[in-house]
């Protein structure tokens, strides 16, 4: 029987935030196991399925061996596992600065509003945008982050749309455009970007300039 204490674990390793506001600053990630979306730009499916099963308190000692003060709680998606929320709890209350990565496919009223969330949004390209749940933009704090991963142009115009059609400038501080890792060349996603005064970030995943596409970077 799973312990009632327990997350299926796939990794917990440390590195720089490659992503979000947080870019470049050391993080300890820990990558839940499963996720109910199958992306078809996914570097981590390697993460679908496994696993370990940890206890919450065996999850924090690790940490507190690496001693660093971000973590970022990713999958999968780790909100698919609902003992995830009670870690996010337990890891704000221990002071540290906590951020959530989710597809934006589970429902996020019940995070802890300590954590900060980068909530994706996904597009056309991805294959899966008929999952996103929109109803949780209701629940986004101005700390947390609406990211969206660009594929081709198609995608880029309805992102552009979802800023206006949901109202996302006044509900988060940070939007993120990404350029699919090999699928768009990031100057398009720049020059599109910078044409049309879009008051964003770009963004690029900092950790496969560094390291390329290697697990657990």
């Amino acid at each position: 029987m799973k312990p009632m204490n327990s997350l299926r674990i796939t990794e917990i390793f440390h590195s720089l935030q490659g992503e979000s506001k947080t870019v470049g600053i050391p993080t300890v990630f820990v990558r839940l196991t499963g996720c109910p979306l199958r992306c078809q730009y996914c570097d981590t499916e390697y993460a679908f399925d496994g696993g370990e099963l940890m206890e919450l308190d065996d999850i924090k000692k690790v940490l507190e061996e690496v001693a660093c003060d971000y973590v970022t709680v990713t999958g999968g998606e780790p909100l698919a596992q609902p003992n995830c929320l009670s870690l996010l709890e337990q890891l704000c209350d221990s002071g540290y600065n906590v951020s959530l990565e989710t597809s934006g496919a589970m429902p996020i009223e019940s995070v802890d509003k300590r954590v900060s969330i980068v909530m994706d949004l996904k597009t056309p390209a991805s294959t899966e945008a008929d999952k996103n749940r929109y109803e949780n933009i209701a629940f986004l704090k101005p700390s947390d982050q609406v990211k969206f991963v660009i594929c081709d142009e198609k995608d880029y115009l309805w992102s552009k749309a979802k800023l206006d059609q949901y109202d996302l400038r006044t509900k988060v501080n940070e939007i993120l455009f990404s350029p699919s890792f090999n699928e768009i060349e990031p100057a398009q996603l720049a020059e599109w970007i910078l044409r049309d005064k879009l008051k964003i970030r770009m963004q690029m995943q900092l950790h496969k300039q560094i390291w390329g596409a290697v697990a657990g970077k």
